[in-house]
């Protein structure tokens, strides 16, 4: 499954705008962090690794809210840092859900039941938590014992409340097959998130842990291992099935970071959240300014390993918009998961 009826129809109609205007760049989804400070310490982040000074700061909401309307993106992602330490995070989502912008709010879980009553169900809002294993390797990747029944205590909750909660998961190479299935298969089956979000790490340069990021080949053949059996079908994944093609090795995709662009603190980051390479104050001169033919595996060395959804799960999606069989099997597959 790739995403609901609804959020499909509308991004489906954005694209197509974007085609009638001719715009060969163009975000489907900004990642908006509105804030870097952090209650916990990941191994594979490193956002908390900014000096003090910029730890304390806070995203003015309109600041945040204009940055999504310049950009157009009809998606948000808002991430960190943990956004819930934001005082003013539920304003934010209300002024973009009211702008009917879908919002997903990243969160680790440990202040969300505290915060829940500041937000209210909607189609257009979910909580999205990220999980990376269940609770000895979850509680391991985050440096904090207790997280990982936090987190199934908060989403369980949200459930009960009508919230749609989706989950974000990062693998590493010290997972197996197993490992990917046993954590999907509780999601799935057993918490019934709305929907699961699955990424290979990536050698992100500030993170602790510079030693267990997956290459090429291993994300591939790990990836083509858990699906197997019809884990795939069975899943509700939150990816286009072309992107899960990508990480089987199954087809392979140039990367289109531009349009999943970063808008954090310091503005639109260059060229994606996972490299640092300057910043600049508007989505326009991101898209315009940047060489992007210099980024991509095969061309910059930093990209050589990375598989990350942020560059690839777009050409996927335009892949898909490009072909009338591709278009097809994205739709069966999400009418499918919305009947289940």
């Amino acid at each position: 499954m790739a995403m609901p009826l609804r959020q499909s129809i509308k991004v489906a109609t954005y694209l197509a705008e974007q085609k009638l205007r001719k715009r060969d760049k163009f975000p489907l989804i900004v990642e908006l962090e509105p804030l870097f400070a952090c209650n916990l310490k990941c191994e594979g982040c490193g956002k908390i690794q900014h000096p003090a000074g910029v730890l304390k700061q806070r995203m003015p909401v309109a600041q945040a809210v204009g940055a999504v309307l310049e950009s157009g993106a009809p998606m948000v992602s808002i991430a960190g840092g943990e956004p819930l330490m934001h005082p003013q995070i539920d304003e934010i989502v209300r002024q973009l859900v009211a702008r009917r912008k879908y919002v997903f709010l990243c969160t680790n879980a440990m202040l969300l039941r505290k915060k829940m009553d500041k937000f209210t169900p909607s189609p257009y809002f979910a909580f999205a938590v990220h999980i990376d294993g269940l609770r000895e390797r979850h509680d391991e990747s985050v440096a904090k014992e207790g997280v990982f029944d936090e987190a199934v205590a908060a989403i369980k909750e949200a459930k009960q409340r009508g919230f749609r909660v989706t989950t974000n998961s990062t693998f590493f190479n010290t997972d197996t097959p197993q490992t990917i299935v046993e954590v999907l298969n509780f999601l799935n089956d057993d918490l019934k998130v709305d929907e699961m979000m699955i990424s290979p790490a990536y050698a992100y340069e500030k993170a602790p842990d510079q030693e267990h990021f997956l290459g090429v080949e291993q994300t591939r053949e790990l990836f083509k291992k858990a699906f197997s059996g019809g884990n795939r079908r069975r899943w509700r994944l939150n990816h286009s099935p072309l992107f899960l093609d990508f990480l089987e090795g199954k087809v392979d995709f140039p990367c289109t970071a531009w349009a999943i662009p970063n808008y954090s603190l310091f503005g639109w980051q260059r060229p994606c959240y996972l490299m640092s390479d300057g910043y600049v104050p508007t989505y326009r001169e991101l898209v315009e300014d940047t060489d992007w033919d210099k980024y991509g595996r095969g061309k910059d060395p930093r990209c050589a390993n990375c598989m990350a959804h942020c560059g690839y799960e777009p050409t996927a999606v335009l892949a898909t918009m490009g072909s009338l069989k591709e278009s097809l099997r994205a739709m069966r597959e999400t009418v499918s998961g919305n009947r289940e």
